[in-house]
């Protein structure tokens, strides 16, 4: 038995608005976000080169050189990863390094719920339906934090083993955006949700896509900026300011139109502030898009989100 996709969600809640996220409850000391953001180190760039093989000759080339250019002079730490199945090509850079997820780990969330779902052979529920749509269409933290409850950081692990994310690990006490992750295990997941597996069914698939696809104009900014309007996207993004490292910022994304397939993760901490960081990451995007996919179109251009920070939540209470 599939899931059951084609259900309207009801409502999300009218506290939520878009690209805004409401603080939940006082946080431990030791997991606050910075009250100012640190200053921003130079980037780790100088001893790590970006990698990049492609079937398509000059591509690897052209991608390498074009992705260095993108960081060059930015500051702050950064991982990158590209995969493009039409064409065989890879790009990394720094891609076992891992970072605090913040809302990025609601994708992997929402893969968990899914591939359990399956596993019970069980439609979901219409408030799992609910969450769901508010946790990857808003970033609504609420929504998160019911659905990492209910799974269970047990769950939560079984699906990483599965899904052979062996270098994610799941955030302590409930702080699921404390969850720490790299642009390897970020890669794989978008190769799951995009390409017939055995750990997801093609509903579940779809249906992570259509959520993917429908995040609010505020928070469509970072993989997508550059990106041909022949190319349907689905992004989920990431922000939170903490003592140390200042600013993570971080966005994954899936595109698929105009003969190719492809994923873009790209991970940043120690930036002095958001915009900065998305910044970073709109650059590098631009480099890429416009290189695997040439085009005198339009394309699709996102300014940085005005949202405050994202809260991690509280430990569950008992």
């Amino acid at each position: 038995m599939t899931h059951r996709i084609s259900r309207r969600a009801r409502a999300v809640s009218a506290g939520v608005a878009a690209g805004v996220l409401a603080p939940l409850a006082p946080l431990a000391a030791a997991a606050a976000p910075a009250a100012a953001a640190t200053a921003p180190r130079a980037a780790t760039t100088a001893t790590s080169t970006v990698t990049c093989t492609s079937a398509k000759a000059g591509l690897a080339a052209k991608l390498q050189k074009d992705i260095t250019a993108a960081m060059a002079g930015r500051k702050g730490s950064i991982s990158v990863g590209l995969y493009d199945r039409t064409n065989d090509t890879t790009c990394t850079f720094r891609a076992t390094v891992g970072y605090d997820s913040a809302s990025v780990v609601k994708a992997t969330v929402l893969a968990t719920l899914l591939w359990d779902a399956k596993k019970h052979n069980r439609y979901l529920t219409q408030r799992e339906v609910d969450l769901t749509t508010a946790m990857i269409t808003q970033s609504d933290n609420n929504a998160t934090t019911a659905l990492w409850r209910q799974l269970g950081v047990t769950k939560v692990k079984a699906f990483l083993t599965a899904a052979e994310m062996t270098q994610t690990v799941p955030g302590a006490d409930g702080y699921w955006g404390l969850t720490r992750i790299t642009v390897r295990d970020e890669q794989r997941l978008l190769r799951l949700l995009t390409k017939k597996n055995t750990v997801l069914s093609d509903n579940s698939r779809a249906y992570a896509l259509k959520l993917m696809n429908k995040v609010v104009a505020a928070q469509r900014w970072g993989t997508p900026a550059g990106a041909p309007s022949t190319v349907k996207v689905h992004v989920k993004n990431g922000w939170l300011p903490r003592a140390t490292h200042g600013w993570r910022v971080h966005s994954i994304g899936a595109f698929q139109g105009a003969g190719h397939d492809y994923g873009i993760t790209v991970l940043t901490q120690d930036n002095a502030t958001m915009d900065y960081g998305v910044a970073t990451i709109q650059a590098i995007a631009r480099a890429i898009h416009k290189d695997l996919v040439p085009t005198t179109t339009s394309v699709q251009r996102y300014a940085p989100t005005t949202a405050p920070a994202e809260v991690i939540p509280p430990a569950p209470a008992g």
